[in-house]
């Protein structure tokens, strides 16, 4: 691939920490080679900064020694400041998803949103259990019924853009999901401590906007909760209201992320948005189709889609286009209620879980990114450790710069 690429830039800068990270150092300075444009310049000091950040939160002896300052000659003041609010953007992103689920749930989830918030200028807005009982996220609490830790709903506002409409960017929040009555097998269960990646991606983006101060107007919402078993679980089933009045046939619980996308969704409607950009490690059918480094998009506005498109492949975040025929409808209707919560079986589940989501959008444009691929994985690379990758951070900073 081309070495010229942002992508290759940011890898090349976190590639560089993580190699010398074996030992303490006081100072590791950056010297410009001739391989790369000073438009990716940014994007080396990115991924230095994300290179500093690994799963090694709870080591007594760190594997990875992070460095007292990194030093970059030869670049713009300019570059270095965007590369690092990017880089530590990212790295928020990673340590929300990467800290362990009993103190990344709902609550403590919120908390860290709102010291992120308070640390950048961002409005931040959270509804407690009866705050969301109030407004009628009666699906968001039937998930986070069964856990001791109540759910919860972030609301993150960047006013960057006078009175124009704002965008809105989603996230799914499961901060732990052992599937519920429908109970996943310790195989399936060992890494979802990362099911609120969508939720943490939302997270990194609004900080990012805020300290490179874009001049957009931009809300990210961030639907919370811990999808656990007790003797008040929402059952095989059920029928749940939703906030926007359409009822869902519960058939899996562990099929609960578009459960809590519906009532996060309708809020996100509410704001009377020109565009709506979900994140969510919605669905395992995802990876099947497109592997695990490849995210999926679905949309009901192929224009929309094409502009996140674009954004992720300026950045080199490989993602992938799924359709959104009008016979997929079909296989997300219930018997019993407006819709249910899974497909027919086994084929095409990312696809009939985007069409679940999209009964929620009404008719705003709205892409739909299934990040339960690219947003953790199993084994380290050069230019980053196992655990959370942070990805389409960058990606979705660019497309709201480019917004018109």
């Amino acid at each position: 691939s081309d070495k010229r690429t942002r992508g290759a830039a940011i890898e090349l800068g976190a590639a560089v920490i993580r190699s010398l990270a074996s030992k303490p150092r006081q100072q590791i300075t950056f010297a410009l080679g001739d391989g790369i444009t000073a438009d990716n310049h940014d994007a080396v000091v990115a991924g230095a900064v994300s290179g500093c950040e690994g799963q090694h939160l709870y080591q007594r002896e760190p594997s990875v020694s992070v460095p007292d300052a990194i030093a970059f000659v030869g670049y713009s003041a300019e570059a270095v400041s965007r590369g690092e609010k990017l880089g530590q953007s990212i790295n928020h992103t990673r340590r929300l998803v990467n800290e362990p689920p009993s103190i990344m749930n709902p609550t403590g989830f919120a908390q860290y949103a709102e010291k992120i918030a308070s640390d950048c200028g961002l409005k931040c807005e959270v509804w407690d259990e009866k705050k969301l009982e109030a407004e009628n996220c009666r699906a968001i609490l039937a998930v986070g019924r069964a856990s001791t830790s109540p759910p919860r709903l972030v609301m993150l506002r960047h006013d960057g853009g006078g009175d124009e409409a704002p965008l809105v960017i989603v996230g799914k929040g499961v901060t732990f999901d052992s599937g519920g009555l429908s109970l996943k097998p310790s195989d399936g269960m060992v890494d979802m401590k990362c099911d609120m990646a969508g939720a943490a991606t939302v997270v990194g983006v609004m900080n990012a906007l805020a300290k490179l101060k874009v001049p957009r107007n931009v809300i990210g919402l961030c639907g919370l909760a811990e999808n656990m078993v007790s003797g008040d679980s929402y059952k095989l089933g059920d029928v749940i209201e939703t906030r926007s009045g359409k009822t869902i046939e519960i058939l899996n619980t562990d099929a609960e992320g578009r459960v809590v996308l519906a009532d996060t969704l309708d809020v996100a409607v509410q704001q009377k948005p020109q565009a709506i950009v979900d994140l969510a490690t919605l669905t395992g059918a995802c990876m099947v189709a497109l592997g695990i480094d490849v995210a999926g998009l679905m949309t009901n506005d192929q224009a929309l889609c094409d502009a996140v498109q674009s954004a992720a492949e300026s950045e080199c975040e490989p993602v992938w286009q799924l359709p959104m025929f009008a016979l997929y409808d079909d296989k997300v209707k219930s018997k019993v209620a407006d819709i249910k919560n899974v497909g027919e079986g086994r084929w095409g589940g990312a696809i009939t879980a985007a069409k679940f989501l999209e009964n929620f959008v009404a008719d705003v444009p709205w892409v739909h990114i299934d990040i339960a691929g690219p947003a953790f994985v199993d084994s380290p690379k050069p230019h980053r450790d196992a655990g959370a990758t942070g990805v389409m951070v960058r990606s979705l900073v660019r497309w709201i710069e480019n917004a018109s």
